[in-house]
């Protein structure tokens, strides 16, 4: 297990050898019960072998890890300094030194040959008696003297040359200044404070058990993944202690693989990014050690975590600029590796066919339209209001309709689907939805005979209503039945069931530890997509504020957010900070989202990324989000010197006869000014290929400053 370095990215799609868990419900209990196919090698009963070098596991837990703001990948970091230090041109400190050298030079020898007194043998002649005169001891104790007046003139001038500075100059290119008081101690192995030895356990009085894990840390049985999922189990135990006799029985017997998640994994199959899972962390690349960014982050690493992703992440680029590659993708395998540790649950929406990963990686697969798709999406979000069905379908078709008034289509929405689901139980499937919107005979006579029957004449009033707004000046029932109309393709027959007949998913299921990829058919159908994503979006706004409990970590990352963004989803994504929660958006331009919306949305996310090749319309908006910062400025004024005696001017025009320039003088102007931090021009022009502008913002308030970033490189 490569706890620290980053896996190969071969993704021949295998098949599958079984269903995964439902959805709706917590995930299954085990593996599937497929056994491989024929000629393949039984599954191995642990954790993969490392694919490369890297740490071991305790090595990995033993590497300090600190933090000096936001971003920082902690695994081994060393603090740099705040600011930059007073830095000696390397031509000055040549010449002072040489200068040094050859004025101790001089006055040694004004000393040696007696040019300036006897007066430095004093202390000679005071401390050797007489009797020494021309013996060997005499002799000795001369030549010592000499040696200690050598040796003070060279500590004296050395000091005066700056001798030591240039010697490391000239060893090594440019000292970083680390801030060492800060860099937590390595613990000692074996130590009460080391980590292998699950010291947590010990002070709880479990120490058959922290024996148990140690066992199989040191065995090589246990991987990063196995640790962090431990970790969680114990901390749920703290939280409530009636847990503690099943999680010792766990342990005691699967050590490593105790506790583990329902779907029987222990690892991904496949890895494409560096991940820290005890810091919870995915690096994105480094910090570029350029003029650009602080002194403090120049060439550290820059990671993503939790704490930064739940203030939601806005990233625009075109379309080759790596977003999938370099930002997507290692973010969601991050989620879903802390999924199998029990700490997040994770939620990828692309189009058919994105690289996120195999399909083994996920335990549900949503692929929209694609016959074959085990499981289906539910339309409703699990819920069973009408009210509330009806507010997040009307998000999801009409939200991005300029002058059409949400409100007044979840009331059209609501005034169906109440009384539909009064009088069968359930809410009506696309085909019956728009037959309604439609004011179909026999679909209103059909449910209105079933209202009668049940005696449900509040419905029936609810119905009424209906009726009598259809076609009515600015009835929204004609524009929802052209957008419903959108999903009754036969492309998507059998899909969005609410028989009970399908596996659909909800996203109410984001109290357990899913991983989760939704395919949507962009290629063919990409104005029901929209409708899809649009929905996904206000579902999970709603869902994961709704959450009784919100230890998990929950997350919806959009390859593709092109009109995806209406106004009550945007003032959605400021309250997910509180719910544990955050969405990742990427965009190719930010003319994908209405005007009115740009900049709410920029304010809405506390991370923004643009990465290289954005317009300069897109630089605009993002040097407007990040403001603008004092700095300091250097003008330099170039005066023409005017000599007054013939000797000097005849100088001065030698000097120009041999240099070509006139002689001046420099006038230097130091001012603090105030400017943007990135302007436009730069976001569009200044940015390497393989480059991004990322600036972060914690849960807790804390930020860092636009970073120009490397991205990694990822398979």
């Amino acid at each position: 297990m490569d706890t620290d370095g980053t896996y190969g990215t071969d993704e021949k799609r295998p098949p599958r050898a079984g269903h995964v868990p439902r959805p709706a419900g917590p995930p299954p209990t085990g593996p599937p019960t497929a056994g491989p196919p024929a000629g393949l090698p039984p599954k191995p009963a642990h954790a993969p072998a490392p694919a490369g070098p890297g740490p071991s596991l305790a090595e990995w837990l033993r590497t300090p890890r600190s933090s000096d703001g936001p971003g920082v990948w902690t695994y081994g970091h060393v603090p740099r300094a705040a600011e930059e230090p007073e830095r000696t041109p390397t031509r000055q400190l040549i010449s002072g030194a040489l200068i040094a050298l050859l004025a101790g030079l001089l006055l040694w020898s004004l000393l040696w040959n007696g040019y300036l007194g006897g007066f430095w043998l004093w202390p000679l002649y005071m401390f050797t008696p007489d009797s020494w005169a021309g013996t060997l001891p005499s002799v000795v104790a001369s030549y010592v003297w000499y040696a200690l007046v050598v040796a003070a003139l060279t500590v004296g001038f050395g000091r005066l040359g700056r001798w030591p500075e240039l010697a490391r100059r000239m060893l090594r290119s440019r000292a970083v200044q680390a801030v060492q008081a800060a860099v937590p101690a390595r613990p000692e192995e074996g130590g009460p404070d080391d980590p292998v030895g699950w010291p947590q356990l010990r002070g709880a009085g479990l120490g058959e058990i922290a024996d148990r894990l140690g066992a199989e840390v040191g065995s090589g049985r246990m991987n990063d993944v196995d640790y962090a999922r431990i970790r969680r189990a114990w901390e749920s135990v703290r939280a409530e202690p009636s847990r503690a006799v099943a999680f010792a029985d766990s342990v005691r017997d699967k050590g490593a693989g105790a506790c583990v998640h329902p779907s029987g994994a222990r690892d991904l199959p496949v890895r494409a990014a560096r991940h820290d899972l005890l810091a919870r962390q995915v690096l994105l690349g480094t910090v570029d050690d350029s003029a650009r960014n602080p002194y403090g982050r120049r060439g550290t690493r820059l990671a993503l975590d939790p704490a930064v992703l739940g203030t939601s992440l806005l990233a625009v680029g075109p379309s080759g600029a790596g977003k999938t590659r370099q930002l997507v993708r290692p973010v969601v395998e991050s989620l879903a590796l802390q999924a199998l540790a029990g700490q997040a649950a994770v939620i990828a929406v692309a189009s058919a066919g994105t690289q996120l990963g195999p399909d083994t990686a996920y335990d549900v697969v949503v692929r929209v339209g694609d016959p074959e798709s085990v499981y289906d999406l539910d339309l409703y979000g699990g819920t069973t209001d009408a009210d509330e069905a009806a507010t997040l379908l009307a998000e999801a078709f009409v939200g991005d309709v300029p002058g059409m008034e949400v409100r007044r289509a979840a009331t059209a929405l609501a005034q169906l689907l109440g009384p539909f689901r009064a009088a069968y139980g359930r809410f009506p499937a696309v085909p019956e939805l728009r037959e309604l919107l439609d004011q179909v005979p026999d679909a209103l006579g059909g449910l209105r005979t079933a209202l009668e029957d049940a005696g449900q004449h509040v419905m029936l009033r609810e119905l009424d209503a209906r009726e009598r707004q259809y076609g009515a000046h600015g009835d929204p029932g004609p524009a929802l039945a052209d957008r419903v109309a959108l999903l009754d393709r036969p492309a998507f027959a059998g899909f969005f069931d609410t028989t009970g007949q399908g596996r659909p998913f909800s996203l109410r299921a984001l109290e357990h530890p899913l991983r989760v990829r939704i395919d949507l058919p962009e290629r063919g159908h990409a104005d029901a997509s929209r409708i899809l994503a649009r929905l996904l979006l206000a579902q999970f706004n709603a869902s994961a504020a709704a959450r009784a409990d919100r230890s998990l970590f929950a997350f919806l990352a959009f390859d593709d957010a092109s009109h995806t963004l209406t106004p009550q989803t945007v003032r959605g994504l400021q309250r997910l900070r509180s719910a544990n929660a955050g969405v990742l958006l990427t965009l190719r331009t930010l003319d994908d989202v209405p005007e009115a919306l740009r900049t709410p949305l920029l304010g809405a996310v506390g991370c923004r990324m643009a990465f290289s090749g954005v317009t300069t319309w897109d630089g605009k908006r993002f040097a407007e989000a990040w403001g603008t910062a004092w700095v300091e400025t250097r003008d330099v004024t170039h005066r023409t010197v005017f000599a007054d005696q013939p000797l000097t001017r005849a100088i001065h025009a030698f000097r120009k006869l041999v240099t070509g320039k006139a002689v001046t003088t420099d006038a230097v102007t130091v001012r603090q000014v105030e400017r943007e931090r990135w302007s436009a021009s730069e976001l569009a022009h200044a940015v390497p290929p393989g480059h991004a502008v990322l600036s972060l913002t914690s849960v807790k308030g804390e930020r860092a400053a636009p970073l120009l970033v490397r991205l990694a490189a990822t398979g």
